[in-house]
């Protein structure tokens, strides 16, 4: 059996070709034959409100909440597996289900294909008029006629100070375009529904609908440390962290983060502690400070930095996310001076 789009060779029980993504459509299986001591009785034709009908959903997403039509495999909207458990540790977390090789999603009249595992790719046809954004280094290939222009962003000067792309590139259909992030880890699709809004630490963004609208502010978490006459500000989950919406219609937002990721769901003054590079997004109800344990000793003239610990208290409600990849935090033989807001334990 071949695919009738492309020809690829399809196997036994696969539903979407695994080169170009299109539907396998199977072939009815034959009639029986009528038993010779029963008379067959014609059925009317059914109406054709009934033979036009959408599918029935059988099955809801674990993860998203999307309705899903009998014999679907994983999700439309998310791309989860359905029909699986979701295994929860006894901590409370819970790990973001990886997208299956060629997992497709539907956008509206677009769609994104998740091709390959461990450096995946993001693969979206673009319908006419439907658009996405993205930073200009996660594009890997498009299609001549996918036209690509900039989108300015508020705050040029600030951006700059913060490490942060001035601009966001946009690419218009009809047709492909791919992102990459260039490193291995996991795509992570979220699908925004109207009024949903979520918290992204900064280049996670692989790309986004232009239904979602985005925005960023400051994070206030940072630390001084002093070392001679030199004086250095640390930014450890970023000096500003990024803001998308959804207002309307639902929207589609592709993160990349490295390892495998994690979710946990805060309840109301529950906090949990994180190291500040392995944040990947919250909820904006989520709060952030930071914390330091370290021994009963004068902190502030206490160098060896190996033996301090940095943390990020996060505190509830609301879903967070971390990244089992984060990078560690270093300040060499220099002295605390300042600090953002934080709380602290001594041993």
């Amino acid at each position: 059996m071949f695919c009738v789009n492309c020809g690829t060779p399809l196997l036994d029980g696969q539903n979407f070709c695994r080169n170009c993504g299109s539907p396998v459509k199977h072939p009815a299986a034959a009639a029986a034959p009528p038993s010779p001591l029963r008379a067959t009785v014609a059925q009317p034709p059914l109406p054709a409100q009934v033979r036009n009908a959408a599918p029935v959903a059988t099955g809801r997403c674990n993860w998203c909440g999307a309705d899903a039509a009998g014999g679907q495999s994983s999700c439309p909207r998310c791309g989860a597996a359905l029909n699986v458990t979701v295994p929860l540790a006894e901590s409370g977390w819970t790990q973001m289900p990886a997208r299956k090789d060629m997992t497709k999603l539907q956008i509206g009249n677009s769609s994104c294909q998740i091709e390959g595992i461990y450096v995946p790719v993001a693969d979206m046809n673009l319908a006419a008029g439907d658009s996405v954004y993205f930073t200009h280094h996660v594009l890997l290939w498009k299609e001549p006629q996918v036209n690509v222009t900039t989108m300015p962003l508020k705050g040029g000067w600030k951006r700059l100070f913060g490490g942060l792309p001035l601009i966001m590139t946009q690419a218009e259909g009809p047709g492909h375009i791919a992102f990459s992030k260039d490193d291995p880890g996991e795509l992570i699709p979220l699908s925004l529904q109207p009024g949903h809004s979520v918290d992204v630490r900064e280049h996670m963004l692989l790309a986004a609908t232009s239904n979602v609208a985005y925005d960023w502010f400051q994070t206030h978490i940072w630390f001084e440390t002093q070392n001679g006459d030199d004086t250095e500000t640390h930014y450890p989950v970023g000096c500003f962290m990024d803001r998308f919406s959804s207002s309307n219609t639902p929207g589609l937002l592709l993160l990349h983060a490295g390892g495998n990721v994690f979710v946990r769901q805060l309840a109301a003054g529950q906090t949990i502690l994180i190291q500040a590079t392995s944040l990947v997004f919250k909820d904006p109800t989520v709060q952030m400070q930071l914390h330091f344990e370290h021994p009963a000793s004068s902190f502030i003239t206490w160098k060896p930095w190996n033996n301090r610990y940095l943390w990020l208290r996060l505190t509830g409600p609301g879903r967070v996310a971390i990244q089992s990849v984060f990078e560690r935090i270093e300040a060499g033989s220099s002295e605390m001076k300042r600090w953002s807001a934080a709380t602290s334990a001594r041993w």
